[in-house]
This record gives structure tokens, C-alpha cells and sequence, in this order.
């Protein structure tokens, strides 16, 4: 096979998984944008939860207890977190919820200098929450994930086709690089906008896959698992005991044991984190690969935890690219189809 023969089987493979699949790529990309700022976008669509008076400094069984007359009766405790704004205390429901995605999680707010109550409701705003099921799942119960992997799968094979047909054929790398390589606009902007964006969405789409099929790197990271099991309603230690015996203050997010994991996890920034046995109150310091599976670097690369603003903004528009790649990339190919039609009109005519 020549050169221009494997372009032209390059060049079909990414125009019809950006035909064929534009209209799913779109939105999916689009909520991931979404979520890289979903604690500013909660601020903004929950300000009440928000609102402190000064920082904390009582016990955090103080707010743990505020929380609990605020919550539904039933409600299980299922973390407090301390020290970044509000006291947030979650909880799981009474009932378990029959809506699609990851447990339903009630949070109380609290003032952290005196407190009292803020707000208490949903730990997550609707529209994030439907964000977050529909990045993850498309809404599809079962094997909704798997479908997400197929579609990164996908969408990694055509960011990399996308850099081979952006190469020119001849002259120098700095040509393809030029503004006006296409006479039309919508072909300048595709080649430049994905030429750019290229490799940061061939990343955001390989780690995407991992995120839907963990089996491929053989585990599921602590955080996952832990949503999955059902914390304690009655502990031997308490939250105050728990914490004591960690050694931690200051910023901290305090996890309740579980029915699988009968241990206290408090984390201290990303940098801490100290498992404490409720049954004996010995605490064991997590070694570094259980913090990496707390949020293990792939999963960070493709949301932008604690990664900075750059990288942040950076898979920002590694979501809002497709929408523009998938359009301009629809309208050449209806240029296309056009001047086709016109030649072969002119070839029966002659």
C-alpha cells in the first residue's frame, strides 16, 4: 500500500467517526468541559450552601451531630469535610434511590464557627449530577460505561488519524501550520484547532477509556469501591477519637468505615492519608500506592484535579473542540459531496 493509499484509509476512518458519531461525541465532550469546573459551577448554582461566618473551630463531632438533625431520620453518615469553606457532612438515604448512576449522596452544610445549620439537601446539584451520569454512562443503565469506552476508544483513533492527515504531503512541518492552507474557513479553522487540541484529546480520550473500563488496568481505585459499600451506622470510635488517633488537623476529610472496609480514612490534602482500625484505634499511615488509588494520576489527567489552572483550561477546551471540529468537519464534507455531484454532472453533460 502507498503513502497516499493509507492516507485515503486514514482520511475515511476519521471522517465517518466524526460524521457517524458527532451527534453523541458532541454532548459528551461538552458535560466533561462542564465538570472540570463543577465546584465553581455548585458555588454558582448553590450559593446558600456556602455561606460561613468564620473558620473552624470546634470539635467535629459538633458538626457532625448539627448535620444529623438536619437529615432525613435514617440517614448514614458517610464523610464530613473540615476546613475548605462550610463543614460538609454526606450521608447516605434512608432509602436506596432508584435513579440511574453512582449512590445518592444527602449533604448538611454547617457553619464552621458556630455550628449551626447552612442548608442541607442533594450533595450535588441536579444538573451536575445529570453531568456526571450522563459523562459517565450516556444515561444508559447496565452497560452504559462500556458504550463511553467504545465511544474514547473512538475518539483516540481519531484524534491520532487527525494529526496524520493534518501532516502536508510536501513542503516543510511549518506549512501545515500556515492560517490560509484552505481557501474556505471552516477547513483552516479544522485543521489549526486540531492540529492544536490533538494530543491533550487523544489523552483526555485514552484515560476516559481506562476511567470506563477499569478492568483493562486490572483494579478500581479506592474512592470507587468505597461508594459502593455501605457505611456503619454505629462505629466503636468516634469521628473526634478517630481523628486523634490519625494525628491530623487542619484541612481534612474524614470517611466513615464500611461494611467492607471496617477502618476510618482521613485525608489531610493529597499528601496525608491515614487509615485508623475502629475496632483498636491503631492508625497506619497509607503507603504511596494506596494514596495514588485514592485518585490515581489518570484519573486527575482527565478531570484536572489538583493538576492547576493551565492544564485545567487546557482540557476546557479539549471539550469545546469537538463541537467545533465536528461541525466544520460536516460542512467540508458537504462541500465535498457538492463539488462531487457538481464534476459528475459535468462528465454526463460532456
Amino acid at each position: 500500500m502507498t503513502k497516499v493509499q493509507l492516507r485515503n484509509v486514514w482520511f475515511q476512518v476519521h471522517k465517518w467517526i466524526g460524521i457517524i458519531l458527532a451527534i453523541i461525541l458532541i454532548p459528551l465532550s461538552f458535560t466533561g468541559s462542564m465538570l472540570v469546573w463543577d465546584e465553581p459551577l455548585d458555588r454558582l448554582l448553590q450559593p446558600t450552601h456556602y455561606a460561613e461566618t468564620g473558620p473552624a473551630t470546634l470539635p467535629v463531632s459538633v458538626y457532625v451531630e448539627s448535620a444529623r438533625r438536619a437529615l432525613p431520620a435514617g440517614s448514614t453518615i458517610v464523610s464530613v469535610r473540615v476546613g475548605e469553606g462550610p463543614v460538609m457532612v454526606t450521608a447516605s438515604p434512608p432509602q436506596p434511590s432508584a435513579m440511574r448512576g453512582p449512590p445518592l449522596r444527602l449533604a448538611a452544610w454547617i457553619d464552621p464557627a458556630t455550628g449551626k445549620l447552612v442548608d442541607s439537601g442533594l450533595s450535588t446539584a441536579p444538573l451536575l449530577r445529570w453531568a456526571h451520569i450522563f459523562h459517565g454512562s450516556l444515561q444508559i443503565p447496565g452497560f452504559g460505561r462500556a458504550v463511553v469506552g467504545w465511544l474514547g476508544g473512538l475518539m483516540l483513533i481519531s484524534s491520532l488519524t487527525g494529526i496524520w492527515l493534518w501532516w502536508p504531503l510536501s513542503g516543510s512541518v511549518t506549512r501545515g501550520l500556515r492560517w490560509k492552507r484552505q481557501p474556505a474557513l471552516d477547513a483552516n479553522l479544522h485543521h489549526l484547532i486540531g492540529f492544536w487540541i490533538s494530543l491533550p484529546l487523544a489523552m483526555l480520550s485514552l484515560t476516559g477509556v481506562i476511567i470506563a473500563w477499569p478492568q483493562m488496568i486490572g483494579q478500581t481505585t479506592n474512592g470507587m469501591t468505597r461508594m459502593r459499600q455501605s457505611p456503619l451506622a454505629t462505629t466503636h470510635l468516634t469521628v473526634d477519637q478517630a481523628i486523634a488517633a490519625a494525628g491530623t488537623e487542619g484541612k481534612i476529610t474524614v470517611t466513615w468505615p464500611t461494611d467492607k472496609a471496617p477502618s476510618w480514612t482521613i485525608a489531610a490534602g493529597r499528601k496525608r492519608l491515614v487509615e485508623v482500625d475502629d475496632a483498636t484505634g491503631a492508625a497506619t499511615p497509607a503507603t504511596d500506592g494506596q494514596r495514588d488509588r485514592v485518585r490515581p494520576l489518570y484519573r486527575r489527567l482527565h478531570d484536572g484535579t489538583g493538576l492547576g489552572l493551565v492544564w485545567q483550561i487546557i482540557i476546557f477546551l479539549g471539550g469545546i473542540a469537538p463541537a467545533v471540529l465536528g461541525v466544520t468537519g460536516i460542512i467540508m464534507w458537504l462541500r465535498t459531496r457538492d463539488w462531487r455531484a457538481d464534476v459528475k454532472r459535468r462528465r454526463a453533460a460532456a
